[in-house]
């Protein structure tokens, strides 16, 4: 069964920048840099979950599969990976529902800041069978480093958002084919849109609708991200001076949050600040 995300994949163009400005985001150091096949990772871990930064920097077919992505979609999200127990039954259960997974593969990595070394195993689904987003099944032996923090910092993520056009598909996706609980269905004309919660370990997948597109089977995508914070007004004074364009902290539109919304120095990721009392 699914635990919770254990990390997103984000693709910028230069892995130095794109380090720079989630640094600079987050208040966090990078733990963990990897280098092969041409391309450079850099993975930040918060409390509940990573963030793997990945961009070509040389030659071979993973170099120029992600020239590709980034030639036809620009910077952004590119994948999320949920963590799991017992990956050769959730592979059996996943192939039993149809989402054609790989077979369970282990895979290491070793750490170019310290040499130390993670293994974990893994498999995949056919991202057709995920209606265009891709989704990665993690059983980790390990837990990676936490990466050490300064002021103000980014606790962990809140929720990370999916667009699609077909509510009822994504639903029957994530919900009953991939066993995460529904926790609300709600449809708002206000804000033009359907919004459906998961619960995914101590965060929330989001699938919104939004109600002025007409359905269609067109591919659902991986589209923004909520970082939760503890001090809202700190964060957004820090990164205020930090230069980003930022909108003024205001009420959400769940009881009891405040947000701000980062309009820069995030990769294309349209971003949320959130605070919950």
């Amino acid at each position: 069964m699914i635990t919770g995300l254990d990390h997103l994949v984000l693709l910028a163009r230069d892995i130095g920048p794109a380090i720079a400005a989630y640094e600079t985001l987050l208040s966090r150091k990078v733990a963990w840099r990897t280098a092969g096949d041409g391309v450079e990772t850099a993975i930040f871990t918060l409390a509940n979950m990573s963030l793997e930064i990945m961009a070509p920097s040389g030659d071979g077919p993973m170099a120029a599969r992600v020239r590709a992505r980034l030639d036809a979609e620009g910077e952004g999200l590119a994948s999320l990976c949920f963590r799991v127990s017992d990956i050769d039954r959730f592979q059996r259960r996943l192939r039993r529902l149809g989402l054609k997974p790989e077979d369970v593969a282990t895979s290491g990595s070793t750490n170019a800041i310290d040499g130390a070394s993670l293994t974990w195993r893994r498999t995949r689904t056919a991202v057709d069978a995920t209606h265009g987003v891709r989704l990665f099944y993690l059983e980790p032996t390990a837990e990676r480093p936490l990466s050490a923090s300064a002021d103000a910092p980014i606790v962990g993520l809140d929720h990370f958002v999916i667009a699609t056009q077909d509510a009822e598909r994504a639903a029957a996706l994530y919900g009953a084919r991939l066993g995460l609980d529904m926790r609300l269905d709600l449809t708002q004309p206000d804000w033009n849109a359907r919004l459906m919660f998961f619960r995914c370990g101590d965060l929330i997948v989001e699938i919104v609708q939004r109600l002025n597109e007409t359905p269609s089977n067109k591919p659902d995508r991986l589209w923004g991200l909520s970082w939760r914070v503890s001090d809202i007004e700190a964060v957004h004074a820090r990164l205020t001076a930090a230069g980003l364009d930022l909108t003024a902290i205001g009420a959400g539109k769940r009881p009891g949050t405040q947000v701000f919304t980062v309009k820069s120095g995030t990769l294309g990721v349209p971003t949320l600040v959130i605070q919950t009392d």
